[in-house]
């Protein structure tokens, strides 16, 4: 308690819009190691109960603070078999759990300190191809996003002939099309990809498969495709010319940044534009970031619900995840925000194109059942002017037919739309299943 909490901080604003490289910055050693002894290595340590990979917080925290980095790698990556993932994306259960957190609103820096880990074993040289011993059985991973990414390692250090099937052109689904390079450099999943490939994984991309009709020729499989249809926004105008779905742009523009070139009538992009996102989460805000490098005139982002307080919600007390207001580095390059907006009709500019949103502000009352709370329209109706609209609202859970004993689902496939952390949380679990039902069935 008598170290502050010392983030690494981000490059400037005006430096940052100017690309699309990684925001964040680092901390030297020393710097690190110092943030790494805040840990108090709690009797019941909660950061290791909050995070769905089950990580040994403490554990590898004393290992940075001692300088023993190799020894901090073993222990990081006997549950997390992306760190470089987590420790740049993810929002942090484990902070939200901490007891420095809880007690004086600082927690451990442990994303950070995760982030450091891996790249120090990236760097030293800690991590190599390994050769595992074959089985004889092979299995098919329809999906190579984090769920799938993750049951293959499981799976291949398990001797099984993994191969991954994804109709995109390289591996990392949302992490790869959907995750903005500012928040996450593509190497970082082309350099695991190439060690994956070394230790024997497959990967066959370009190739949508039939879920109706899989593969043959494989003992087991495993459906980690993800949620591929977003949330959908069926007002008057949905058709007119420049309203996208949020992953219209975001995978268009890192499809770019790995060099594919678009026509001029397939480009989504923002220069220029008066853009309004709508949809107040991470990928609401992740637009925001990339319509600022492309050079959108302006950028507002509206949201439904409630504007959450600052800081501290007395309605979600720990152990609830804390509705609180988050403010990205998105968010402070520059956008008007507001909430309690619904948009009843996109209007025309009488040639098809978008010139504007009509808003009305809603309220939010109590239901009388005890149930969730009711949204009332109050009449208060206004329009923002924009000529780009995105649709950032998530994603529906789909729905799957029934399946062979030997088929299982991982990830957002199984569960529905949620954090990189417990996609591949599942595809370790999922591999696990899999492993047994192969074992019992020889």
């Amino acid at each position: 308690m008598t170290v502050p909490r010392q983030e690494a901080g981000h490059r400037p604003i005006h430096e940052r819009i100017a690309d699309f490289s990684e925001v964040e910055q680092t901390l030297n050693d020393s710097s690190r190691q110092q943030q790494a002894s805040r840990c108090m290595d709690c009797g019941v340590p909660f950061c290791h109960w909050a995070c769905p990979l089950g990580n040994k917080q403490p554990e590898w925290q004393d290992a940075v603070y001692k300088g023993k980095w190799e020894l901090a790698y073993k222990l990081l990556s006997a549950t997390n078999d992306f760190p470089e993932f987590t420790g740049r994306i993810c929002p942090a259960l484990c902070e939200k759990s901490c007891a420095l957190n809880l007690c004086i609103d600082a927690p451990v820096t442990i994303r950070e300190n995760e982030c450091s880990i891996i790249e120090h074993a990236f760097r030293e040289g800690y991590i190599q191809p390994r050769t595992y011993q074959r089985n004889g059985k092979s299995v098919a991973i329809i999906g190579a996003g984090p769920a799938g990414l993750s049951a293959s390692v499981r799976l291949n250090a398990l001797g099984y002939e993994v191969t991954l099937f994804d109709k995109m052109p390289s591996a990392g689904g949302l992490v790869r099309y959907g995750i903005p390079n500012f928040k996450l450099d593509k190497y970082v999943i082309d350099r695991r990809m190439e060690i994956m490939e070394q230790e024997g994984i497959k990967f066959k991309f370009n190739t949508p498969v039939d879920l109706n009709k899989l593969p043959e020729g494989f003992d087991a499989y495993i459906i980690s495709n993800g949620t591929p249809t977003a949330r959908d926004l069926k007002i008057p105008g949905r058709d007119l010319k420049g309203v996208y779905f949020a992953l219209q742009m975001l995978t268009q523009q890192n499809l770019r940044l790995a060099g594919q070139e678009f026509s001029p009538e397939e480009t989504v992009s923002a220069k220029g534009k008066k853009v309004l996102v709508i949809g107040g989460g991470d990928t609401g805000s992740d637009c925001i970031g990339t319509c600022h490098r492309q050079g959108a005139k302006s950028v507002t982002q509206i949201e439904i619900m409630h504007k959450p307080p600052v800081g501290y919600n007395p309605a979600t007390p720990w152990p609830q995840w804390p509705n609180i207001l988050k403010t990205t580095t998105s968010h402070e390059e520059g956008c008007e925000r507001r909430w309690c907006l619904t948009s009843n009709k996109f209007l025309d500019d009488g040639k098809g194109n978008l010139k504007g949103v009509e808003v009305e502000t809603v309220e939010w009352v109590p239901d009388p059942n005890c149930g969730r709370p009711q949204m009332k329209p109050t009449g208060n109706k206004e329009i923002i002017e924009c000529d780009m609209v995105l649709l950032a609202m998530g994603f529906l859970k789909p729905e799957h037919p029934e399946y062979a004993p030997n088929v299982f689902l991982a990830g957002d496939a199984k569960n529905g739309a949620s954090l990189v952390v417990r996609a591949l949380a599942s595809g370790r679990e999922v591999a696990a299943q899999v492993d047994k039902y192969l074992k019992d069935h020889e």
